[in-house]
């Protein structure tokens, strides 16, 4: 190992490298046979979805780093390319897989009689519908652009499919066939990618949209003589990273807005082609789109974005979907009784999306009408379409509540929107905080300040309805005062980040949460060596941060058990001798996205919990503003740790994550299938049962499904 002041030579995985890792265990998900067919159609759109924002954000960063002229990254330059080189092969790896699986599982749906059909495979009366959805509906959306009048296609979109095509005429004067080249942005906002055609008994027919514009190429040019036509699918990925404007005049607001503007016009990095598109139509287009030497060139095959799979007509065919796990109701915050006094009484907590998140809706209904509530905090970093909470945040303000709301205007592809949102809660009389300059604010929290006493909401996640029925996050609600205290000091700095606050319980950054962690670690060691239960067991989404990984190194080498279950970016090397054999890294990928970061740590026995927003990402520790809070209550400790035991038995939908890519699925020796959303849903769904009998059967117990092993860290 090495000194702390050169901590660069140790087992580490790039960043990125990991991340192409994560996104082929989504791949893997639809190649498994036991998940549900159309499930499977769903994390191929996954999978493309994400690798589109990977090359939008991740791989344009890179790109830009490799071309920047600033000396002091001479050093780094080498390691950017190879792992350009390394991203490059893998994504031409799992493309090639893509490819594969997206064909076998066309022929899976066939066998349900799910037909996705091409334009020559079309009936009469198929013809027939298709001829009449061009005339009523589609004609005006398709205006195809010749290549010969655009010098560039800096302003196409680069959240679209188009389709690339070659014309032929006879040129009767040279008496000689000639070619033009145009190409049509398919209109899929408008009419979706998949067009349901008239069904013949259960067969149900289906076709893309690219489709259906190859077979109107002749309506599309009429009149114009040509007398063959080749259209082939095409997409291109732009640099995301917005050039945010440097004048210190402008106003934040202004800043984010033009940065918006700029992103549509961002280089491309990437085109990904079908891959019998002809040698000229290739090299029109990206002369057109400027590529560059480094930039991303991919041949595949007919269809491309199939992110649109996310979209997937399920054809009435709720059997080949997931079975419906409503969010369950919480009998204790059900009552008539006020959530506010519940919550006073005792710390609560919700597990999205196990839980119904309209308890924390709830919980600002109520304080938008209590006579009792004088003020309402909250931070916002995304928000729904139709967001109740800003509903609720309006209300207050109206009821004369005085209402801040810090809004992030960094959170990726969501700038826009949450500028719309601030204005329109502005314009209710709501105070708008856009943030530090310079620091993103990542942390989920809210502060009710109250007659009876003050109360805070402190989630893992988004407060965000539509992310609550997908994400797993934890939310704790507590009138804890030294806690509460501080989350609203934690607003004061952010209102007023020249002011020094100190956080005695919460861990903030980048105000010592960094600090504490290496504490908290540094303690594990000491203990281990004293002979002192030391473990630590986390569950979050990356790990990244060198110095975090180095001091997990320090402790795995003197003992410490460290087990984590870490669902995207892992930069750590399990199993490497002397250095990581006690760090031991799962992954769970299942029809929720796991994002809850909880941790415990062993403290010689008396159990430290934390949760909040905070992954171990340099990012993280100091460029946002995070919270983590502590957890004292017994009841919701024994859940965390309840919850993390689960994902550590996991047999069905986890993955050894080791850094090597081998992504081999986690097993063990029982012969009992565990699989922990399914076991977490059911054991609330239980606890709630015995909770409503209580009074009838005051002697039932929970008694949760036989486990199939011990947990490593015990």
């Amino acid at each position: 190992m090495k000194s702390k002041n050169n901590i660069q030579f140790f087992p580490y995985l790039e960043r990125d490298i990991s991340w192409m890792y994560f996104n082929h265990r989504i791949l893997l998900e639809a190649q498994k046979q036991s998940n549900p067919l159309l499930e499977r159609v769903n994390f191929l759109g996954i999978y493309s979805n994400n690798l589109d924002e990977f090359f939008r954000v991740r791989v344009a960063l890179l790109n830009r780093l490799l071309e920047c002229p600033d000396k002091t990254l001479k050093k780094d330059k080498n390691n950017i390319l190879h792992t350009l080189k390394e991203i490059n092969r893998l994504n031409d790896q799992f493309s090639e897989i893509f490819e594969k699986e997206f064909i076998h599982l066309l022929g899976e749906l066939k066998k349900e009689n799910i037909h996705v059909i091409n334009e020559e495979e079309l009936n009469n009366s198929q013809k027939e519908y298709i001829f009449s959805f061009y005339k009523s509906k589609l004609s005006s959306s398709t205006i195809p652009l010749f290549l010969t009048s655009q010098k560039t296609l800096v302003n196409e979109t680069d959240s679209n499919i188009y389709l690339a095509i070659r014309l032929t005429k006879w040129n009767k004067q040279r008496k000689k066939e000639e070619k033009e080249f145009a190409i049509i942005e398919l209109p899929v906002q408008e009419f979706g990618r998949f067009i349901c055609l008239p069904s013949v008994g259960r067969k149900k027919s289906l076709i893309f949209l690219d489709d259906i514009v190859r077979f109107c190429l002749p309506l599309i040019f009429v009149g114009m003589d040509y007398s063959h036509y080749e259209a082939y699918s095409f997409k291109f990925t732009r640099d995301a990273a917005m050039e945010l404007d440097p004048d210190l005049r402008s106003s934040v607001v202004q800043k984010i807005g033009k940065g918006v503007k700029s992103r549509k016009k961002g280089e491309p990095i990437r085109f990904v082609h079908d891959d019998r598109m002809p040698k000229d139509l290739v090299k029109q287009l990206t002369e057109k789109l400027s590529l560059k030497k480094n930039d991303v060139r991919v041949a595949g095959g007919r269809y491309h974005n199939l992110k649109d799979l996310m979209s997937f007509p399920d054809c009435t065919r709720k059997d080949l979907k997931y079975i419906p796990q409503p969010p369950l109701l919480k009998p204790e915050l059900t009552k008539r009784e006020s959530i506010l006094h519940q919550i006073r009484r005792k710390d609560r907590f919700l597990h999205f999306p196990y839980h119904n998140f309209d308890y924390y809706i709830r919980v600002l209904r109520e304080a938008a009408i209590s006579k009792e509530v004088r003020s309402i905090k909250t931070t916002v970093y995304r928000l729904a379409d139709d967001s109740k909470i800003v509903k609720a945040l309006i209300g207050a303000a109206k009821n004369g509540k005085k209402v801040t709301v810090v809004v992030e205007l960094l959170a990726r592809f969501d700038e826009a929107s949450n500028i719309n949102w601030a204005k329109k809660m502005e314009d209710a009389g709501i105070q708008v905080i856009f943030g530090v300059e310079g620091l993103k604010i990542h942390s989920k929290i809210t502060h009710i300040t109250t007659i009876y006493g003050n109360i805070a909401c402190i989630s893992t996640g988004n407060f965000h309805e539509g992310n609550a029925r997908a994400y797993t996050d934890y939310m704790l609600m507590t009138a804890n005062r030294p806690i509460v205290k501080e989350i609203e000091d934690v607003f004061k700095f952010i209102e007023k980040p020249y002011l020094l606050f100190t956080f005695k319980k919460l861990l903030v950054s980048p105000n010592g949460m960094r600090k504490k962690l290496i504490q908290l670690i540094n303690k594990e060691i000491k203990n281990k060596e004293s002979g002192k239960p030391a473990y630590i067991l986390t569950k979050l989404n990356h790990v990244t941060d060198k110095e975090i990984i180095e001091k997990l190194y320090e402790a795995s080498k003197v003992g410490v058990n460290i087990t984590m279950i870490i669902r995207g970016n892992c930069s750590i090397k399990t199993n490497v001798h002397e250095i990581s054999e006690n760090i031991h890294i799962k992954c769970i990928i299942d029809r929720y996205l796991e994002h809850s970061r909880l941790f415990i740590f062993a403290n010689g026995g008396d159990e430290q919990y934390y949760m909040g927003s905070a992954d171990w990402m340099t990012r993280n520790l100091d460029y946002r503003v995070e919270v983590l809070t502590p957890v004292y209550d017994k009841d919701i400790q024994a859940d965390i740790k309840q919850v993390i035991e689960f994902g550590l038995w996991d047999n069905v939908q986890s993955y050894i994550v080791d850094g090597t890519g081998e992504n081999k699925r986690w097993t063990n020796d029982s012969p009992i299938a565990f699989r922990s959303q399914e076991e977490i849903y059911n054991y609330y769904k239980q606890s709630i049962e015995l909770e409503l009998q209580k009074e009838e059967e005051p002697t039932l117990s929970l008694q949760p499904k036989p486990l199939p092993q011990e947990p490593s860290h015990k």
